[in-house]
């Protein structure tokens, strides 16, 4: 496996998406260092304003993350290729390190099944692929929670979040979303899938679409959290 992983490398080199130093072998996701660096998210510290949050609505009942999403470092580099340069790759690895990191917690939620959080289908055109699905892949190899990427869909095409204050996330987001074959969510146990969680706004909104059509509980996960938020 090195070897041939060797050979690709020579032809097409890989670069940390941080530093852009040249990935060795071992090197997955960016180079030792700059991973090194990252802030892990730990349940023991961070969540407290999002779960406030998430239990003031009733809509998110517990969250969790792998890292904390700083401004300039790593992790925004990572998601930037994530989103705009089809590294789905990088999104299950990222998937099965987040079910590695807190498997004991999602299986303590008894989970039915994963939704990640749809992108619209002019967005997805434009981009290729949905990266919240390919990280709820991750997830799914490492704890075989199956995947249902129909049940819910963004009905309408939203701006950018960024740079958006929290009332104007919710505002933007508002019934953006819209849950199908309401049956099959009745009375389940469901976990959110998102690259990045800011401000919730966007799980909030998905959270009660999904609660409207029957759901028993929701619960989120992401690759990030905004510092800010937790």
């Amino acid at each position: 496996m090195d070897i041939a992983t060797n050979v690709i490398d020579f032809f097409l080199p890989r670069f940390c998406p941080s530093c852009k130093s040249k990935l060795t072998v071992k090197e997955q996701i960016a180079c030792n260092s700059c991973f090194a660096a990252v802030k892990r998210f730990e349940t023991r510290l961070h969540g407290g304003d999002l779960v406030y949050a998430f239990s003031k609505e009733n809509t998110i009942s517990d969250f969790l993350s792998l890292f904390i999403f700083e401004k300039d470092k790593a992790v925004q580099a990572i998601l930037h290729e994530l989103k705009y340069n089809g590294k789905f790759r990088t999104a299950i690895m990222l998937g099965e390190m987040l079910a590695k990191t807190h498997s004991s917690r999602i299986m303590e939620w008894n989970i039915d099944f994963i939704i990640p959080v749809p992108l619209h289908h002019l967005k997805r055109a434009e981009r290729g692929y949905n990266q919240s699905f390919f990280i709820a892949k991750g997830i799914k190899k490492i704890l075989m929670i199956r995947v249902e990427s129909g049940l819910l869909k963004r009905k309408r095409l939203t701006e950018s979040q960024t740079g958006l204050s929290i009332s104007k996330r919710r505002e933007n987001v508002k019934d953006a979303f819209m849950a199908r074959h309401s049956k099959e969510i009745n009375g389940k146990n469901i976990l959110l899938i998102d690259d990045v969680i800011t401000t919730g706004a966007t799980l909030l909104e998905c959270g009660r679409v999904l609660h409207e059509a029957g759901a028993a509980k929701v619960y989120a996960a992401s690759i990030a959290v905004a510092e800010k938020a937790v």
